[in-house]
């Protein structure tokens, strides 16, 4: 809002109004506005392997109560991005997880649309308060959170992970399942908690050869998901509609319209995951991006030089391909980056691994949003190729290295590392052996626990 720009950057407001004879890329370009931007993902960034420690001990269900109520600090949101795909994978049927999980992003889409309809309702309020307001109104959805998780259940595996109560567990299985006939995924859910608590140093136990696969997509997943360059829609979608010559209400209106483009693709994200598997969302949705990152590159380059504006059909032709972009986002990368990784890993180290990727997703968050304004100024229209290219690199990796997940139990998801081409050289038969090794303890209540 320029009202909010003249106050707080009136550098910036100075440029983008014309006072100064600058180009279109940098009108914009400012070290303090990026830190404004940024800064919150700081404290969520350190937060975030409190988080874990939180999760483990506790649950999943305090998590999401004290990240609520301590909204306003910022590490809420690592509280909240490491339990709730926890919440959901472990709460869900096996068939139907990737659906529970890929709602988590549809809402997070719906705050934002909600977000940006509250942006552009309050920028004509007078005496500055529209601002205000559209930043208050931010401990609306924190205090839905923390009254929320007050009714919530806890998960049967961290029920299983805290208190080993078996009884307790089969209880709550029994009502989430709406059946009596719960024995054989309440044995994989003992099986897997047992061997969960003898794991002292989980952040240590994941370094370890058999959970390589995991790691390697606990750091890639959340890096690649930054890398498409999503936060610089998310943060910047004002500026950048600016920069191409649309007037602020126009800016504030066509960040409404993508957003409800992304918001669309979620929906069909949650209907289309465990039909086509992640694999095949992931690959569309790349293609897709690579294609709308590379045109709106070209079409700046061709159109918009330093100085002078943009024909306005061109203008909105950008907009059109910004749209396919965040479509393409939203059915993909946006879920899927809370989906995989709480899926594959194991329960001993899953609260470890989406630590690892709140973090990997917060300090990639911190480093574009810091940079992108900078990158914009002089890289200019390459910018949007340098992101193509990162997509290009992505969807190889998941074409190739990536397996297929859909409704396969999370307490069996061992098996599909040692069947793929080439994560099974790099497990090797270790996997298997300690597995046998850990079940033959857990049939046996006088074994001792391994201390590692």
């Amino acid at each position: 809002m320029e009202a909010f720009l003249k106050r707080f950057f009136p550098d910036v407001y100075g440029k983008m109004r014309g006072d100064t004879e600058i180009s279109n890329y940098c009108k914009f370009d400012s070290q303090l506005l990026t830190v404004f931007t940024s800064s919150l993902y700081v404290a969520g960034l350190v937060s975030t392997l409190v988080a874990s420690s939180v999760s483990s001990r506790f649950g999943r269900r305090t998590s999401m109560l004290v990240g609520g109520a301590v909204f306003v600090a910022g590490s809420a949101i690592a509280g909240a991005l490491n339990s709730i795909p926890l919440y959901l994978s472990e709460m869900a049927p096996p068939q139907y997880r990737g659906a529970f999980s890929n709602a988590f992003e549809l809402c997070i889409s719906l705050g934002i649309l909600i977000a940006n309809l509250v942006n552009y309702g309050v920028q004509r309020i007078e005496g500055g308060w529209g601002w205000r307001i559209s930043l208050s109104l931010a401990a609306v959805p924190a205090s839905f959170l923390a009254f929320g998780a007050l009714f919530l259940p806890e998960t049967p595996s961290n029920v299983l992970q805290c208190s080993a109560d078996h009884n307790q567990a089969k209880v709550l299985l029994q009502r989430l399942r709406g059946t009596s006939n719960v024995q054989k995924e309440l044995d994989d859910l003992i099986s897997a908690s047992a061997v969960s608590r003898t794991i002292r140093h989980p952040f240590r136990n994941i370094t370890k050869r058999k959970y390589r696969p995991q790691l390697v997509m606990a750091i890639l997943i959340p890096f690649f998901n930054q890398i498409t360059g999503i936060n610089v829609i998310n943060f910047y979608a004002p500026v950048m509609f600016r920069t191409i010559g649309l007037k602020e209400s126009t800016s504030l209106m066509s960040t409404v319209v993508t957003r409800i483009f992304a918001t669309t693709s979620n929906v069909i994200a949650i209907v289309a995951v465990d039909r086509l598997g992640r694999r095949v969302l992931f690959i569309v949705g790349g293609i897709q991006m690579i294609i709308s990152q590379f045109t709106i590159g070209v079409i700046l380059a061709k159109q918009l030089k330093d100085h002078g504006g943009m024909e306005r059909d061109y203008a909105y032709l950008v907009l059109t391909f910004m749209c396919i972009f965040v479509t393409g986002f939203g059915w993909s990368w946006g879920p899927l980056t809370y989906l995989v990784p709480t899926e594959i890993s194991p329960l001993e180290i899953r609260s470890a691994g989406q630590s690892i990727v709140v973090a990997v997703m917060f300090m990639v968050t911190f480093v574009i949003g810091q940079t992108f304004l900078a990158m914009l100024c002089h890289l200019k229209y390459g910018t949007f190729l340098l992101f193509g290219g990162w997509v290009c690199v992505m969807t190889v990796f998941v074409y190739f290295l990536l397996p297929e997940t859909k409704k396969i139990p999370m307490e069996q998801m061992e098996q599909v590392w040692r069947r793929h081409w080439f994560w099974k050289r790099v497990v090797g038969e270790e996997g298997v052996e300690v597995r046998t090794v850990e079940a033959a303890n857990l049939s046996n209540p006088n074994t001792n626990p391994n201390p590692n």
